[in-house]
């Protein structure tokens, strides 16, 4: 093999494995190399990594940029154990955020003191049972004294989706002008569009949700606390992979669906069967009919709804999607 062969297998290797190069931003070769960003990496990269940091690779007067990728998975349960840590990290990101919007709200309305301001003690205390940090609520509380920090508006975008199916987003902000721009934008882009006020809506109903991993409870049990507390209904996940494993399975959760009257009433009990769960936030957007859609559709709805939840202003998003 020639210097400049073995040269080029070494850096490629490098990048593959994530070792620090000595000289991150150029390098020379000897002899004629072309790169670019469409390096051949599909056939030992998986489909999970994701593009990062560029690095750039001189020849003469020519400057080639080549990107690296992600952590790389090796294999496809793997990319699902990163997949579901990184979708939990999202989940919580999320959580997060939307609380303290609600707080800042809460204090330009009513002032810092959860004492005199019962709407900011209402949060707080939502915030400890879904155990959000305290830090990112003092944060926040003292964001809202910010001169230039405006009162968080809410809003709610309808979407059609691919094959029949609807999205909800559910947004809050206090840029409305930023916020529907950068909604319309992805939709556009991934081949959505927007609809009407009330066309997608009247699909859904809101209610009161308390999510239990299916490890955790047995639908059996569920049904009869649902039946003693008066919850309307409990909701099993979709089994519908044939490959999940146990482990993949376990993130599933099912739902038990409630009216705010009881909603207190519920978590006691679970509580006291010592059955772990999780609260929603406020409330959730259920279908009242699931659409099936095919396989195409369901990726391209996924990567509709996934591009939504990035951008900052969405809190949340729903769909008819089975």
């Amino acid at each position: 093999m020639s210097g400049s062969s073995r040269t080029f297998s070494t850096l490629l290797w490098r990048l593959s494995t994530g070792v620090p190069l000595k000289s991150p931003n150029s390098f020379s070769f000897q002899g004629a190399v072309r790169l670019n960003r469409n390096l051949s990496c599909s056939s030992f990269y998986s489909s999970c990594a994701t593009w990062v940091d560029p690095y750039e690779f001189s020849y003469g007067n020519s400057v080639r940029t080549i990107w690296t990728r992600g952590p790389l998975c090796m294999g496809r349960r793997s990319c699902k154990i990163a997949g579901r840590k990184g979708a939990n990290d999202a989940k919580k990101a999320k959580l997060y955020s939307k609380v303290g919007k609600e707080v800042v709200s809460a204090v330009k309305k009513g002032g810092p003191n959860p004492v005199s301001n019962t709407a900011l003690a209402a949060i707080l205390e939502k915030a400890k049972e879904l155990d959000v940090p305290k830090d990112i609520l003092e944060r926040n509380i003292k964001r809202a004294s910010d001169k230039g920090q405006e009162a968080y508006i809410e809003k709610v975008y309808e979407v059609y989706g691919y094959g029949g199916v609807g999205v909800i987003v559910e947004v809050s902000t206090d840029k409305i002008n930023r916020s529907v721009a950068r909604v319309r934008e992805v939709v556009k882009d991934c081949g959505g569009k927007m609809a009407d006020p009330g066309s997608i809506m009247f699909k859904f109903k809101r209610a009161r949700v308390v999510n239990v991993k299916v490890t955790d409870a047995d639908k059996d049990q569920l049904l009869n606390i649902a039946l003693d507390v008066g919850a309307d209904d409990v909701i099993e996940p979709s089994l519908d992979d044939d490959d999940d494993s146990e482990e993949d399975k376990s993130e599933r959760y099912y739902k038990i669906v409630s009216s705010s009257d009881n909603y207190a009433e519920i978590l006691s009990k679970l509580r006291e069967e010592g059955i772990t769960f999780e609260p929603d936030n406020g409330s959730e957007l259920l279908p009242l009919t699931s659409i099936e859609a095919d396989d195409e559709a369901k990726e391209l709805n996924k990567e509709l709804m996934a591009n939504l939840l990035d951008l900052d202003d969405v809190d949340a998003v729903y769909t008819d999607q089975k």
